[in-house]
């Protein structure tokens, strides 16, 4: 049973893997993380906190967890991440440079 749902960033799943008893799916959702994942975990962690940081309203805790995952390099690969919401061009920017300054 699903009691909450909570985004979670690659580098997190990783964490929760690594505490519990290794399998064959284990290894094979660890290898996918290692093959997909663009940063590592104390830069993550570091980047998820200056995105919280921000105080922007439109950035859902989701978001962020997309933009530490996909690590978008301008403002068009930002914006595929948010779908419901427009970003105007000075949240675009701070956004760009929390990331270039944290990775």
């Amino acid at each position: 049973m699903i009691k909450n749902r909570t985004p979670l960033a690659m580098y997190e799943v990783k964490e929760i893997i690594k505490n519990t008893k290794e399998t064959e799916k284990s290894k094979e959702i660890e290898s996918m993380i290692k093959k997909f994942s663009k940063i590592d975990s104390k830069n993550a962690e570091k980047l998820k906190e200056a995105l919280q940081g921000l105080d922007i309203i439109k950035l859902k805790q989701s978001d962020v967890i997309k933009i530490i995952d996909i690590l978008p390099e301008n403002a068009v690969e930002l914006n595929k991440i948010f779908t419901e919401v427009a970003l105007d061009a000075d949240e675009t920017n701070k956004i760009l440079d929390t990331i270039k300054n944290n990775k």
